[in-house]
């Protein structure tokens, strides 16, 4: 049996088949070969059209089929990740009202900063373990307060992945998980929140019906079977937000078990079943893939928005040959500290591991008689390890203290250089493996439909590729806490 995982990702979309029976990916791509656009209208804003996101879902599949390694119609159940925290609204036909505002948009900071001190501080934190903060339900609000005119036509709301599942479905279905990560959970209670949707004044029935993550959201339409090749009547079996489905990915399903991803945007993912907040806000608590009103998983998340898109950034504006590698092998050349040259990488919209201020991405103490764009390019990787180091401090306090984090071998954790600076700054060993979100979303989906006993049987082939130990005596501590104390300056 093959199993197709889909990954809405906010540069492309990422598609690949799973054989059930061994576990392998046989087959893999993604749409489009440039990253797509964010629609900036306004500084601190994100949006993108989820439309588009559908065609290029669609082109991915396609193009997927066109490498002739499997038959489409063996195929038998599909998952779904997504970016997690955006908004798509539909009207009563399934039409997308708006622009969908994602994750990185800053505009909400203020409303949701708003509920959090009208609701109250401990109301929510122990009853959201988060503050509504710029998450979904404060998104959501501000366009009830700025497009009272788009709001009045809402039927339903969703997450980019609920969207996806209704385009090749029909149907709307929403999961503990999705409300939590949008801030509409209540923990305690074990219910929609009532604070949030009283306090904002929302009506329960734009809320889809609550399933399972691991459960049918729906099968695939004919209409839809017949443009994709596919056989009619395929369930979606599985839906989930980037990040637990990375931890997914990389068999993070128990409490002291901690995933790491470094695209777009930075994050670091740990497993708890404890019901923990941070006070502060600089981390947050949502329901992993595999919670249940009956046991308690928890993944406490540390998000940095500014990582891979900084990279990206100097990457398209430097003479770098041969794109990142030739960045990498440049920046190799430099020593560690990159020779006081120092990178706050926090460029892409409010960062809440720092409170939701937004202080810009940073090039600090450049010397112009010393410093080429080599020393860039390291300070860079070394600026951006250095942000998960901070953001992992936060994390510790929360009780959260890996032995080991586990790793996609993708984005910014294919450069040595970056992991070398990761290891040795965190003093935490990683395992690398040969797995993206596609690939944990088709495996997903078969813990959906029920083609393995247990998720333990579904990740019983995958295997680490690599594991990098820190190394004794190297400089990245002393370098760290320069970094550090540029970086507690410019919040102060």
């Amino acid at each position: 049996m093959l199993l197709l995982g889909i990954d809405v990702g906010t540069s492309s979309i990422k598609v690949s088949v799973v054989d059930s029976a061994t576990q392998k990916c046989i087959a893999s791509t993604q749409y489009p070969d440039v990253e797509s656009e964010i629609i900036v209208k306004e500084a601190g804003w994100a949006e993108q059209d989820p439309e588009t996101w559908w065609e290029h879902v669609q082109k991915a599949i396609l193009r997927l089929n066109e490498q002739g390694t499997y038959n489409p119609l063996d195929i038998v159940a599909i998952g779904i990740a997504y970016q997690m925290h955006g908004l798509v609204l539909v009207d009563k036909d399934q039409r997308v009202i708006r622009d969908s505002i994602i994750w990185c948009d800053s505009r909400a900071v203020e409303i949701g900063d708003r509920a959090f001190n009208e609701i109250g501080h401990e109301r929510c934190l122990s009853h959201l373990l988060n503050s509504p903060s710029n998450f979904t339900a404060a998104k959501l609000a501000w366009v009830k307060e700025n497009e009272p005119e788009l709001f009045e036509k809402i039927d339903q709301i969703m997450l980019p992945g609920d969207f996806i599942a209704m385009k090749l479905t029909g149907n709307i279905t929403t999961s503990i998980s999705a409300l939590s990560e949008g801030v509409f959970w209540d923990f305690k209670e074990n219910q929609l929140s009532k604070d949030v949707i009283e306090y904002y004044g929302f009506d329960k029935e734009i809320f889809p019906p609550t399933q399972k993550v691991f459960s049918s959201h729906g099968q695939l339409s004919k209409s839809v079977a017949n443009t994709l090749s596919l056989k009619k009547g395929i369930p979606v079996t599985y839906k989930s937000g980037d990040q637990p489905n990375n931890a997914l990915s990389l068999n993070v399903l128990k409490p002291g078990e901690v995933a790491a991803t470094a695209g777009t945007s930075g994050v670091i993912y740990g497993v708890t079943d404890q019901l923990v907040y941070d006070p502060d806000l600089r981390v947050n608590t949502f329901a992993h893939v595999n919670y249940t009103k009956d046991v308690s998983r928890l993944g406490v998340l540390l998000c940095i928005n500014g990582t891979g898109i900084l990279n990206r950034w100097i990457k398209n504006n430097f003479l770098s040959k041969d794109g990142y590698e030739g960045m990498n092998r440049e920046a190799r050349e430099i020593a560690v500290g990159s020779e006081g040259l120092r990178v706050l990488p926090f460029g892409n919209g409010a960062e809440r591991m720092l409170n939701n201020k937004i202080i810009g991405a940073q090039i600090n103490n450049i010397d112009l008689n010393r410093h080429s764009q080599a020393h860039i390019f390291r300070a860079v990787q070394e600026g951006i390890a250095f942000s998960f180091r901070y953001g992992l401090d936060r994390m510790r306090e929360m009780g959260i203290k890996p032995a080991i984090i586990r790793a996609g071998k993708a984005n910014l954790f294919m450069s040595d250089l970056f992991i070398d600076a990761f290891v040795n700054s965190t003093g935490v060993p990683v395992e690398l493996y040969q797995t993206d979100g596609s690939v944990g979303a088709a495996l997903g989906a078969g813990i959906g439909y029920e083609s393995f006993s247990s998720a333990e049987e579904a990740f019983a082939n995958i295997k680490p590729i690599k594991i990098v130990e820190p190394k004794a005596n190297t400089s990245y501590e002393e370098v760290y806490r320069e970094w550090e104390e540029l970086l507690i300056r410019e919040l102060n």
